[in-house]
């Protein structure tokens, strides 16, 4: 029995009552693409001054934590802002964790699909300042990505917003780099709710403005476009911009609110997954997709419905903070030692929240070792005064 604070200032008692999930591969070939962002583990003993110096990375925790998700049937989105990227985890890291995982990819039995975050993060903003330097900037980043053998992820830029960039600028950019990967590309919306700096992006505010920009420059060469991740946090946009997509082009949801509808379709369309909270629901996840690709549309919503309110705290606002409560649960759940981010950024959500992520996850059947989870979570309301 645990006491655990709650969002009305008061403490609570709280006892285990979820059935955990084994996590273990499926058992048949999954019907979505389903790739689960995931987080960078530190290495606590190796750490300096970390607000102001590159992470030092624990390999070995990071690594293993990306063979359980291969395990269990899932991709891998690698070095995106689930990995902190802008937020603690500069491109020298990102660099080496690309080149790392891409590495162990090659080597693991299941030889899993995984997509790298290509950007332009290692030039300071100020030095973008037209097109032709965010392309090379991005082409960089796109070099090292294939060289490893990875499939291109053009994530969105801050440089674009920060020259306030017209569609001309994007066409420009975006035309040149999708048209010259060596394989077709994933591109990446993400909403000012994940990243504030990325308002206004695709040169326009109005989210139809720019749904219909993004969709012509997708249809001006799909076959050189895979899919495209939307992170809007917007379901009914998501099912019509889906709707409008070029035949074998992809909408891999990005909406960690409302992915189990979004996945699951509508009977004529459906999303794939291209999510942060699939790293911290993998045994649900993995689980409810293989329900899927079996017909069995009650169990697949018997897993993955409890899995929805865990995500909607995860990723209450402000959002950005997200990538605590997965490193939360994967210290939860013993897949690393320490409870300790690069930069700090445990320390972006209050206990309360933690609490709650806990009571959620247990319910969920995502603790898959309780008694683990119990004595940390313990811990961690000692060292908030709270034992």
């Amino acid at each position: 029995m645990l006491t655990l604070p709650t969002y009305d200032g008061t403490l609570a008692p709280y006892a285990l009552q979820g059935t955990p999930l084994t996590p273990r591969a499926p058992r048949v070939a999954l019907t979505r693409t389903a790739f689960a962002a995931a987080h960078v583990i530190t290495d606590p003993l190796a750490e300096r001054s970390p607000w102001d110096t590159r992470p030092a990375v624990d390999w070995d925790a990071t690594l293993a934590f990306r063979v359980g998700l291969w395990d269990q049937g899932l991709g891998l989105a690698e070095a995106m802002d689930t990995a902190q990227r802008g937020m603690g985890v500069d491109w020298a890291t990102a660099r080496e964790l690309i080149t790392r995982t891409m590495r162990a990819a090659k080597a693991h039995p299941l030889a899993p699909r995984v997509a790298c975050g290509a950007g332009t993060d290692h030039v300071a903003l100020a030095d973008l300042r037209d097109a032709a330097a965010i392309r090379s900037a991005y082409e960089t980043q796109a070099e090292v990505i294939e060289a490893a053998g990875g499939q291109l992820i053009l994530m969105a830029s801050r440089a674009f917003t920060a020259i306030g960039a017209d569609q001309a600028t994007y066409h420009t950019v975006y035309r040149h780099l999708i048209d010259g990967a060596r394989d077709p590309v994933v591109l990446h919306w993400l909403g000012d709710m994940f990243d504030p700096a990325l308002a206004g992006y695709w040169g326009s505010h109005d989210v139809a403005t720019a749904s219909d920009f993004v969709l012509r420059l997708i249809g001006e060469n799909p076959a050189k476009v895979d899919g495209i991740k939307i992170s809007l946090l917007d379901q009914a946009h998501e099912e019509a911009f889906r709707a409008r997509l070029p035949a074998g082009v992809r909408l891999y949801t990005g909406d960690d609110f409302n992915y189990a509808d979004l996945i699951a379709g509508d009977g004529a369309q459906y999303s794939h997954a291209l999510l942060g909270i699939f790293a911290a629901i993998a045994p649900a996840a993995s689980q409810a997709l293989e329900a899927l690709a079996l017909g069995d549309l009650p169990n697949y919503h018997r897993l993955l419905a409890p899995t929805v309110p865990l995500s909607r705290e995860i990723f209450k606002a402000p959002t950005r903070f997200y990538k605590a409560g997965i490193a939360f649960l994967s210290w939860l759940n013993g897949t690393q030692r320490h409870f300790i981010m690069p930069a700090g950024l445990q320390s972006s959500r209050e206990i309360t929240h933690y609490a709650q992520v806990f009571r959620l996850a247990d319910q969920a059947g995502l603790l898959t070792k309780p008694d683990l989870a119990q004595h940390r979570m313990t811990a961690l309301l000692a060292l908030h005064g709270l034992a």
